[in-house]
């Protein structure tokens, strides 16, 4: 008996000296003390030496001693898993809540533009980004040389005067009446592009959404009435639309159409320019010339045509002083836009 609790003893002060420097002198202690051959089994053979009577008390030691050793080797291994690992994650806990983000402004106000329409028979149509020039230029009656050019600084593709990035999305038009059968009426959004100095009330790229209406016995007062009863559903049916005249190379007649300010109320404000009025897009019927680039007779059919800039309408909407804010992923401009 004695032996064996001298033998305990012993050991059990190594344990409580040991600290492990790596992993290798803590699988060396595991051995040492709790392998197949260790020090543990190595005392529990010497039970057959105690004497009968003591042997219950020599059990205890034992297995006092080995939960000691088990312990020890179970403190480093958990602090090595959590040094590997990162810390242990209770998955009882709550979790981190993670913030809810939002829907672009832009795309806000374009996915409502798109809808208004949609209403009233229009459907969306789309088209490359990169055009070329019969579409973004020349089917829309203006030629090569021609002055309306100046009116859209254009970035060149690779230098190429043949491909762009195009400038409108009136090419999406010319591609839908040369592709599509009469009639047709479509709202075409997308990204456009210009070579203009950015500023707070211009930039290189802006957005656009443009229509069509292409039909036997289409009128000006079929504009007219389409447009009034979108800003009836975009501002309110106490908004006042007038219209301007204006050119467009591929309308005739052309026209500007101006609201009412939203801020201001029509008396006066940074917004409108101190005028009450605030443009939003530029309209006409489809020129003649324009329907014969694509075979198609403008005795027999008319047109109209609308396009308005989807920043534009989301600064009258929600009062945005600077076309930047739209591109800079300023969270704090976008928390702005979250759904309540």
């Amino acid at each position: 008996m004695a032996s064996l609790h001298e033998l305990i003893k012993i050991y059990e002060q190594e344990i409580n000296n040991f600290q492990p420097s790596d992993a290798a002198d803590l699988e060396n202690y595991r051995i040492r003390f709790l392998g197949t051959k260790g020090i543990v089994k190595q005392l529990s053979g010497e039970m057959k030496n105690v004497a009968p009577d003591e042997r219950k008390e020599a059990g205890q030691m034992l297995n006092s001693f080995k939960s000691l050793a088990e312990e020890k080797y179970n403190s480093y291994a958990n602090l090595k898993q959590e040094q590997n690992n990162g810390p242990v994650i209770d998955i009882s806990l709550p979790g981190t809540p993670i913030p809810a983000g939002t829907r672009h402004p832009l795309r806000m106000v374009e996915d409502e533009i798109v809808s208004i329409f949609e209403k009233i028979g229009f459907s969306v149509a789309t088209g490359p980004e990169i055009e070329d020039d019969w579409h973004n230029f020349t089917s829309l009656n203006m030629p090569a040389h021609h002055p309306a050019r100046d009116m859209q600084d254009t970035f060149y593709v690779a230098q190429n005067p043949d491909w762009v990035l195009r400038t409108h999305t009136s090419s999406v038009q010319a591609r839908i009446l040369e592709t599509q059968s009469l009639p047709v009426r479509v709202i075409c959004p997308g990204r456009v592009y210009r070579n203009e100095t950015i500023s707070a009330r211009a930039h290189c790229f802006f957005h656009q959404c443009e229509g069509l209406y292409v039909d036997k016995n289409v009128s000006f007062a079929d504009l007219k009435q389409t447009l009034y009863y979108f800003v009836t559903e975009m501002f309110g049916e106490n908004t006042k639309v007038r219209f301007r005249p204006s050119y467009f190379p591929f309308t005739e007649p052309s026209a500007e159409m101006d609201i009412s300010c939203t801020v201001c109320g029509g008396k006066g404000c940074n917004l409108c320019k101190h005028s009450g009025w605030v443009e939003i897009l530029g309209c006409g019927m489809v020129h003649p010339d324009m329907l014969r680039n694509f075979n198609i007779d403008p005795e027999v059919y008319t047109g109209f045509a609308f396009g308005m800039g989807v920043e534009r309408i989301t600064q009258v909407k929600y009062q945005v002083n600077d076309l930047r804010l739209y591109s800079q992923n300023d969270v704090r401009f976008l928390r702005q836009f979250r759904p309540a």
